[in-house]
Order: structure tokens, then C-alpha cells, then sequence
């Protein structure tokens, strides 16, 4: 598994810098106008429906975010993983972040609990 971040496609690296510090104008700008978010079962399409999930993803609690983990699926698909940590219930929690990509910008994300 790759774990080196510069080996991520810039889209993704400058999308989870943004992420991180929950910048959602900016992360937002990295996703295609019809871009679906899926998250916990919940669904989100379209500009408008994926930019109030990015700003309002996980703001009731405080927590750090490192990324633990990427691979390459092949030319348009990644896997990244991170690890949180903070006051959420449980504390912890390794999640994929599962990317398709399309002309460079970020056309469905679903973010999924990482296998045990």
C-alpha cells in the first residue's frame, strides 16, 4: 500500500488539504458539478448537496485527521484511509475515503468504515 501522499494525484492531495480544515468553498472545488457523495448510507448530489455535506460533515466534534494509507485502484479510482481521533463516540475511527475521478476533479466519493 502506498502511503506517500505525493504520490496522489494533485486533485486529491490539494482536496484533503482543504478538507482537513474543513475549508468547504475550496474542497467543494475540487468535485465535478454532478459529484455524489456517499457517507453512513446517506447520499449527497449535486454542487449544492455536496458542499453543505463538506461544511457540515463532523462539525459537532473536535478531532485530528492523518492520512494512513493510499492506493492506486487503476487510472481513475483511489483508495485514501485516515484515521480520526477525537470526542465522537468510540474516539477513533479508520475510514476509506473511495475516489473516482473524472477529467481530473473528483466525480463520486464514498467514504466507508476501513476493514478490520
Amino acid at each position: 500500500m502506498t502511503q506517500n501522499t505525493e504520490l496522489l494525484p494533485a486533485t486529491l492531495r490539494d482536496f484533503f488539504t482543504a478538507h482537513v480544515v474543513h475549508d468547504a468553498d475550496v474542497s467543494s472545488s475540487f468535485l465535478t458539478d454532478d459529484a455524489v457523495i456517499v457517507d453512513q448510507d446517506e447520499t449527497f448530489r449535486g454542487r449544492e448537496e455536496t458542499h453543505a455535506f463538506l461544511r457540515d460533515a463532523g462539525t459537532e466534534f473536535e478531532y485530528t485527521t492523518e492520512q494512513i494509507g493510499a492506493h492506486r485502484v487503476d487510472d481513475t479510482h483511489w483508495v485514501v484511509t485516515v484515521r480520526l481521533e477525537g470526542d465522537f463516540p468510540g474516539g477513533v475511527a479508520e475510514l476509506d475515503y473511495r475516489f473516482a475521478l473524472r477529467d481530473d476533479r473528483i466525480a463520486e466519493l464514498v467514504i466507508a468504515n476501513h476493514p478490520a
